[in-house]
């Protein structure tokens, strides 16, 4: 991809007051391979001050571009929002809390840029990288979900529902995406999947948060992502 000039950086955000502007301020300070970046950010509704947050952000940072959503319609809405108006030619997914550092993007991002994938997952399931209060529970329901991954698409990863996915654009946008909330993460790995798209991983750190903090995803979620894995099979 010697001609790869820009990366897109999708950004989810919903009642993320707190953390949102040291999360911006944290991308910003990140060499992408020398790309020129774009900050796509989709508030999905959010009532606790976020938006105010935008708002400012948006005079101090015309190129930024973000986008309002009426109402809270989850993750995977907000994503099919970005991707629809973002024009990198690569895109990558950043939460808008404080899990994940956008310092571990570079060598995911480095693996397309030198077309050694068309899709890039950061695992925190791998060994070399730092990980902190990755809560037992949601461990082990990582671990499952990406075995039964494994099992229905005959492949080898090791975190499938991580946030940090990069993709070369043209096939981000050329995979129709169904699901409105977390279940996003199992539909869009089915579909690279089917698609023989080159899928690789790479090890990043991870610093959990509690649902005290803000951590949204519950056990439901889960259900909804086995859900998802099995359908996606014989779908689309």
């Amino acid at each position: 991809m010697s001609n790869t000039k820009k990366i897109s950086l999708l950004i989810p955000v919903y009642n993320e007051v707190e953390s949102l502007e040291t999360l911006l301020e944290r991308v910003e300070s990140v060499d992408f391979c020398g790309l020129e970046k774009e900050l796509v950010i989709v508030d999905d509704g959010s009532e606790d001050g976020t938006r105010d947050i935008l708002r400012r952000l948006e005079d101090q940072h015309p190129q930024y571009r973000i986008i309002y959503h009426a109402q809270n319609m989850g993750k995977g809405a907000a994503l099919r929002t970005a991707i629809d108006v973002a024009s990198g030619d690569i895109m990558a997914i950043q939460d808008a809390d404080l899990e994940y550092d956008p310092q571990d993007y570079p060598p995911l991002i480095k693996m397309i840029v030198d077309n050694q994938a068309d899709v890039v997952y950061g695992s925190r399931l791998s060994e070399g990288k730092t990980k902190e209060a990755f809560a037992g529970l949601h461990y082990l329901g990582n671990k499952f979900l990406t075995l039964v991954t494994n099992l229905l698409y005959s492949t080898r990863i090791t975190d499938m529902e991580t946030c940090y996915k990069a993709f070369r654009s043209e096939i981000l946008k050329g995979i129709k995406i169904r699901s409105n909330r977390f279940d996003f993460e199992p539909e869009i790995t089915a579909k690279v999947l089917k698609k023989k798209c080159r899928l690789a991983e790479a090890p990043i750190s991870y610093n959990g948060r509690a649902f005290h903090e803000g951590k949204k995803i519950t056990w439901v979620d889960g259900l909804w992502a086995l859900k998802a894995l099995v359908k996606f099979r014989f779908i689309d």
